[in-house]
């Protein structure tokens, strides 16, 4: 009786620890809203996405497989860039996301473009990037050399929803310029690049970590300027905007523009929200700064080279997400 009634119960607590077991091999899914799939954001999302999954089934990382989140399925997605992407975080449609430092700052504390909004007082930072280069991409016909000469042109400013497009307006009234003193359209990069290279576009406007694929691309088949945001309006973007600071695009980045160009970055951060849980993130967390990842980012994008552990905190202007400060105080990025 006494081995039956044994056996009964060894089957039971082995049927418990299955369903256990089947339990934790259930997939989680993050989202990474990123932006065009012709800017930086998405491969870089799309990095990051394989670098922290770690489907149900997967070989461990010790035995060669995949270094993420146990259970965790991420994937990144195109999406209008950095205002929606916060939008769609503070609505619960995407788990995380990339921004802009400038727009998630401006979310999370309802100043600059959010003064008239509710501010997003949930949005969490994961982590900061990369720069992001202000690029101004001009037709070489165009006569086009400064911002100044934008006056009357036919310029791109990227789409409503993207961090490009408050850049541009900012970079525009610094040069005493506005939305009214251009031909104005809102087009994403390659669109705008498509009709630069069929004549119909003189100067476009694209935020992101260079080699820009699009840019590349046009350069390539048409010839283009890179335009300078430098001097007196330049400070005058940094002094009174602290996330923005100096960039140079060295010459040669894209063809036939040979010599270094001096503009303006924001910083490319990842960002989710404060109903995310702590454990989720602190996991992700720790495995966006693994050794594996650290391959894969340097092997899959110039700019990936860039993302690093030790300017994981630069220029940070809204809250860490819990899970991720627990990350960073055990890693010593962050002290006590």
């Amino acid at each position: 009786m006494n081995r039956r009634r044994f056996a009964i119960i060894g089957a039971v607590l082995c049927g418990i620890a299955a369903s256990g077991m089947a339990l934790a091999q259930q997939p989680q899914f993050f989202r990474i809203g990123t932006g065009g799939t012709a800017g930086t954001y998405y491969p870089i999302g799309g990095l990051i996405a394989n670098a922290i999954s770690n489907p149900p089934g997967s070989r461990p990382c010790e035995e060669g497989g995949s270094c993420g989140v146990p259970g965790l399925i991420a994937t990144a997605l195109s999406a209008n860039g950095s205002v929606a992407n916060v939008n769609a975080i503070a609505g619960g449609s995407l788990e995380s996301g990339f921004s802009q430092s400038d727009v998630a700052t401006w979310a999370h504390s309802g100043t600059g473009i959010w003064e008239d909004r509710e501010p997003v007082e949930k949005l969490r930072a994961i982590a900061n990037l990369y720069p992001e280069t202000i690029h101004l991409v001009a037709s070489a016909e165009s006569g086009i050399d400064s911002v100044d000469d934008l006056k009357g042109k036919r310029v791109s400013l990227d789409e409503p929803g993207s961090g490009t497009l408050v850049d541009a307006r900012i970079i525009l009234n610094a040069y005493g310029l506005s939305e009214e003193d251009v031909e104005a359209h809102y087009l994403k990069p390659d669109q705008a690049a498509e009709r630069m290279r069929d004549g119909a576009m003189d100067a476009f406007f694209f935020v992101g970590g260079f080699p820009a694929g699009a840019i590349a691309e046009l350069a390539s088949q048409h010839d283009i300027t890179l335009v300078s945001i430098a001097g007196d309006e330049a400070a005058e973007v940094t002094g009174e905007h602290g996330f923005f600071a100096a960039n140079t695009v060295p010459g040669g980045t894209y063809e036939g523009v040979d010599g270094d160009v001096t503009t303006l970055s924001v910083g490319a951060q990842w960002i989710t929200s404060a109903d995310q849980p702590d454990e989720l993130i602190y996991e992700i967390t720790k495995a966006l700064w693994n050794d594996n990842t650290r391959k894969l980012l340097d092997a899959g994008h110039l700019k990936g080279r860039q993302i690093t552990k030790e300017t994981a905190l630069d220029g940070v202007g809204i809250p860490l997400h819990p899970g991720a400060e627990k990350f960073y105080r055990e890693a010593g990025v962050l002290s006590e």
